[in-house]
């Protein structure tokens, strides 16, 4: 992926509403603790986003919600309890239950079946759901999430469902807040 700025215009993203649809689909979901088979049991979703760049337009062509977080598994746990411990804000998670560590065995699923869908991956979503006292809406990323998200060359979309009836979307250039994309849904 291109640096997300050609001639000091941004490039914008083209997200369908049946796309963006699926996207809250997923949250809400884990938000009313509707696990399905093998998904990790946590009020969080996490998943990737599939698409191609065409001169100025970032075109979302799927997404795929990933079930199995890792983070607790093998050496990821001690890095991420260090990241956490660094960059993460206090909140209503406790931090050794926060990040996403996604499956090896998974993303390479993932990542196949875009290849077969004539994509590439693009970027990540994830939510944000706790409100906090600096920050009520949550529609940006955190320090952690810019930390995350640095040298990826991948867009992070934010979901934020503080209010899970009106759900807001943004995306972030690896996390950066200086570094916004608009987005069409349509």
């Amino acid at each position: 992926m291109r640096y997300p700025f050609v001639d000091d215009r941004p490039l914008t993203i083209h997200l369908s509403a049946n796309l963006f649809a699926e996207m809250v689909t997923h949250c809400r979901r884990k938000l009313q603790g509707a696990y399905l088979p093998g998904e990790g049991q946590a009020p969080k979703a996490f998943g990737l986003v599939g698409g191609a760049i065409e001169r100025d337009v970032v075109r979302v062509g799927a997404i795929i919600p990933l079930a199995k977080n890792v983070r607790e598994v093998g050496d990821r746990k001690e890095l991420m309890d260090r990241v956490m411990d660094r960059h993460a804000i206090i909140s209503e998670t406790p931090l050794a239950q926060r990040g996403w560590v996604a499956d090896p065995g998974e993303l390479d699923s993932a990542l196949q079946a875009l290849r077969a869908q004539g994509l590439r991956l693009i970027g990540n979503y994830h939510m944000h759901r706790v409100a906090w006292e600096h920050d009520r809406q949550r529609d940006t990323p955190t320090e952690l999430d810019t930390v995350l998200g640095q040298d990826s060359r991948l867009l992070m979309f934010i979901i934020a469902m503080v209010n899970p009836m009106a759900p807001v979307i943004r995306a972030f250039f690896e996390g950066r807040q200086a570094l916004e994309l608009p987005i069409q849904i349509g």
